[in-house]
């Protein structure tokens, strides 16, 4: 099985021993996305600023599969504080459109960096 690592410079740097995202056959696998500018900054100090960094990498990351948000299939999203969820809906609905991926909503104690979410994706190609 081949396996071709994606990271966009565009994006997030990761932070660990990991590929912020992996194609495999027709799958790219998006490790989560974080709010953290190209330089490793956190961008954004409330949850919904930083659901748009983040979804934005995530936008960077599929360009440079040559895929685009449409090409998503399944989402996880996790909170620092479930009562942002609403506020990150509205974001998210910026992001994507009908049919939307199917997704998990999940609240966490904590994520890197301290920052108030975390989303990571599957995308299908073709």
């Amino acid at each position: 099985m081949d396996k071709q690592t994606i990271a966009s410079a565009a994006a997030t740097p990761a932070i660990g021993p990991y590929s912020p995202a992996l194609a495999v056959g027709d799958f790219v696998f998006l490790s989560g996305q974080i709010p953290l500018d190209h330089e490793g900054k956190i961008a954004g100090i409330i949850a919904p600023d930083q659901a748009r960094k983040a979804l934005e990498n995530m936008k960077a990351q599929l360009f440079e599969a040559g895929l685009s948000m449409d090409a998503v299939v399944k989402t996880t999203i996790f909170l620092t504080n479930m009562d942002d969820f609403g506020a990150v809906n509205e974001v998210y609905a910026e992001f994507f459109s009908p049919p939307f991926p199917a997704r998990s909503t999940v609240e966490v104690s904590r994520l890197p960096k301290d920052v108030k979410v975390e989303i990571e994706a599957i995308a299908l190609r073709g």
